[in-house]
């Protein structure tokens, strides 16, 4: 399939539900997936790669329904067409099969296959020599092809791997059929500089260069990631594989906001352009943190809390005097209201619609809005007033959470110096009925987690537990963040491509209050939700059906 994008517009190929979701703690389930992914259309992205498929059932299922769900969705896209929607397969008949079975009912799909091609892969992991690589790949692209006009090849460790020897894989790529070269730096070795010269030797001295797509794909293990893709760019591919927050493998990949804010805000340098919507960009940003728990960086550029903040004395004085002083792109570019209106205790419901369709919220149901509103109130009762930050806290802790298996009513903590902390909690379990327990602990978090624990009978490790204050001052709302492991991994284990090796669970949870017990408490059962959902394959928002009874008694109910 020949591209049909101008020469000056740079295709995006979003990977965050692939690669961004083997980020440690970030899995994601069918639903969130899905949403993330209607997101993405609504962002503009040009291709997405939905997941895995063969890496397990979730994930051929969450591909398939993007493929189907998202995949013909052209509503709010410049470019009037779908997004092209992307499964990975490793270089062989199974995970291609696989791959096309879970993208074939989208209106435009692509299979992306891939094999490692740098000497260290084929000695020390893949066993063969360069002569059996080329056949491998001939084989894969080739049947590829004939399942799917649109693929896409892509030689693993190419920053590490003989740039002569690429030429050949490459050349003998294309004729197989590849649409689209995509060139990854995998471990993030190369400086910008080098990662430039290879994509202009490649594209120079690869027969049939001009018949494909060139791309690249940049991890951050040097913190190089979104330069090496510029310099790529610049050199000249005409794709770039990101993920939003630039989360992934570990140090992750290039972030989607710095690339395509980049070229957005240097037009005279890159003489280039996206599809990208970039007012969706930081509501794009806020979803995936909220869906995958990974908390975005003060200092993230473009989507970091402090991005476009100023306290200095000087620069304050700038800001007022003209925005150009310290500020080279505005906020409402990327989807951040520079409105002043300011919301407290009596701000009605018609004011919090406006201000939540201000910060982009604009597909929330009315049951949402209502939901969010009561918490608002809730809030505005305890603070002078509400910032937009608190209200994209409750919006992530009341709409972006799994299905709930348990709800939390209500905590009570007892605790000091000279007594031994104590918690009682009540929760309403998957049947309906309302169960009450208490516990003693180290400390009120912990006798908190234990009279859970007693109620729901879900073993887990907690291995990891963060607080943040999500504005300032003595009224701060508190943010906890949390991951569980359960302790039966043999039935929740993901397989972590490209190795096929098992990765251990976990699972994220976050919670928003201006009480921190309050907050801790609601991350836990979150995370608790989200492992149960996980397991039993549950798939619906947050607001909408009951969940099937999850199995799970403890007490015998009260009420």
């Amino acid at each position: 399939m020949q591209n049909t994008e101008p020469q000056d517009t740079v295709l995006v190929f979003d990977t965050t539900l692939r690669d961004g979701e083997q980020s440690p703690g970030a899995t994601l389930d069918v639903h969130e997936k899905l949403e993330i992914a209607r997101q993405l259309s609504r962002l503009g992205v040009d291709i997405c790669e939905a997941g895995f498929p063969v890496a397990s059932t979730g994930d051929f299922e969450a591909v398939r329904l993007i493929a189907t769900e998202v995949g013909p969705l052209t509503e709010g896209r410049q470019t009037g067409q779908p997004m092209v929607v992307a499964g990975l397969a490793r270089a062989n008949r199974k995970d291609i099969d696989r791959a096309f079975e879970a993208i074939r009912e989208a209106p435009r799909h692509r299979i992306h296959t891939f094999l490692a091609t740098s000497d260290i892969h084929l000695e020390h992991k893949l066993k063969m020599d360069r002569e059996q690589c080329i056949q491998k790949v001939v084989e894969a692209v080739s049947y590829a092809r004939n399942l799917c006009d649109d693929v896409e090849f892509s030689p693993e460790d190419a920053g590490r791997s003989d740039p002569e020897f690429l030429t050949m894989v490459l050349s003998e790529a294309i004729k197989a059929g590849a649409t689209t070269l995509n060139i990854p730096d995998t471990v993030g070795y190369t400086t910008p500089g080098e990662f430039g010269q290879l994509i202009g030797y490649l594209i120079e001295h690869t027969p049939g260069s001009d018949q494909v797509v060139w791309s690249v794909h940049c991890h951050n293990d040097l913190g190089l990631a979104t330069a090496n893709a510029l310099t790529g760019i610049t050199a000249g591919a005409r794709q770039a594989e990101v993920t939003v927050n630039g989360i992934g493998e570990r140090a992750g990949n290039t972030s989607l906001e710095e690339l395509v804010m980049a070229i957005h805000t240097r037009p005279q340098l890159f003489n280039l352009a996206t599809n990208v919507d970039t007012t969706q960009i930081t509501r794009t940003s806020r979803m995936v943190s909220a869906y995958t728990g990974l908390v975005v960086q003060p200092n993230k550029a473009i989507v970091g809390a402090n991005a476009f903040a100023h306290a200095a004395g000087i620069h304050q004085d700038g800001m007022l005097k003209s925005n150009l002083t310290y500020e080279i792109m505005r906020p409402e570019t990327v989807g951040l209201s520079s409105s002043k209106l300011v919301l407290g205790k009596h701000s009605g419901r018609h004011a919090f619609r406006v201000r939540l369709h201000e910060m982009g919220y604009d597909d929330l149901n009315d049951d949402e809005i209502n939901l969010a509103f009561e918490r608002f109130k809730s809030w505005a009762d305890k603070k002078k007033v509400v910032a937009d930050a608190d209200i994209e806290a409750i919006i992530a802790d009341e709409i972006y959470q799994p299905p709930e298996t348990w709800h939390l009513n209500h905590i009570h903590v007892s605790c000091g110096d000279h007594t031994m902390p104590t918690a009682s909690v009540s929760l309403t379990g998957p049947d309906d009925q309302v169960y009450k327990d208490a516990a003693l602990g180290y400390g009120p978090v912990d006798a908190l987690y234990q009279a859970i624990n007693r109620i729901v009978q879900v073993p887990n490790t907690l291995s990891e537990f963060s607080i943040n204050a999500i504005t300032e001052g003595m009224d701060s709302v508190g943010e906890v963040t949390i991951r569980i492991q359960p302790h039966d991994n043999d039935s929740l284990q993901a397989i972590n491509p490209p190795t096929g090796q098992a990765l251990i669970r976990t699972f994220s949870g976050r919670g928003a209050f201006p009480d921190i017990i309050v907050a801790s408490a609601r991350a836990y059962v979150n995370a608790l939700n989200r492992m149960l959902a996980s397991r039993e394959g549950k798939t619906r928002r947050s607001t909408g059906q009951s969940s099937a009874d999850a199995g799970h008694r403890s007490l015998t109910p009260d009420g």
